[in-house]
């Protein structure tokens, strides 16, 4: 399950942390890395961008780019 996926008010743990480039090094440097527990808190109208927390404070991200981010297996609670 990517976190683009996920469904609002649920939580998951990143497993692997995708992208080229700028890409990556900016999600890292937002604190997405692996074993961080995300919680997928509103989308837009549209579904996109999504809102998320993670570490105790909220960023929003493109679904696009969430879809590069995978989530553990069984971690959705």
């Amino acid at each position: 399950m990517t976190l683009a996926q996920l469904p609002v008010g649920k939580e998951g743990i990143i497993e692997t942390v995708g992208g080229k480039g700028n890409l990556r090094c900016r999600f890292l440097d937002m604190g997405l890395i692996p074993g961080t527990k995300v919680r997928v808190l509103k989308t837009a109208p549209m579904g996109d961008p999504i809102q998320i927390r993670l570490r105790g404070y909220d960023i929003t991200i493109r679904k696009e780019e969430g879809e590069n981010i995978t989530l553990k297996e069984g971690s959705v609670q």
